[in-house]
């Protein structure tokens, strides 16, 4: 592997399900690899519908983070993958409430399908 790239990998949010990392330092960046809403302790989807799977995917967000030393308040860049862009209003609720006051660079799209049947997915590339 290339030296000057760090895996991340925490206890906290859920293991790779396959040959990638839970996150990437290059230099003073962090680049997460897409979390969906897998229950780190079960690796199942949370049940609950969008609002559920929104808050579930910030937390693992925020548990790679963490293990990165960083915090939400240090991403500079979201993308949002959304089976249904119907759920994006219920998303975005859950969404300004984690970040609060920051408001990093997003996009949103839509997918036709997520890995395990979920209905989101983010990834994030933040500042350390």
């Amino acid at each position: 592997m290339n030296e000057k790239l760090v895996p991340v990998s925490v206890p906290d949010a859920p293991k790779a399900i396959g040959p990638y990392a839970q996150a990437v330092k290059v230099g003073n960046l962090l680049y997460t690899a897409g979390q969906i809403p897998l229950d780190p302790a079960t690796m199942k989807i949370v049940e609950g519908g969008i609002v559920a799977q929104t808050a579930r995917v910030l937390s693992n967000l925020e548990a790679i983070l963490r293990g990165a030393g960083a915090t939400l308040a240090d991403v500079v860049k979201t993308t949002v993958f959304l089976v249904d862009m119907k759920d994006f209003a219920a998303m975005n609720e859950v969404y300004a409430v984690r970040f609060g006051a920051h408001r990093p660079a997003r996009s949103t799209v839509q997918v036709s399908a997520l890995p395990a049947g979920a209905r989101i997915e983010i990834e994030v590339v933040a500042a350390l």
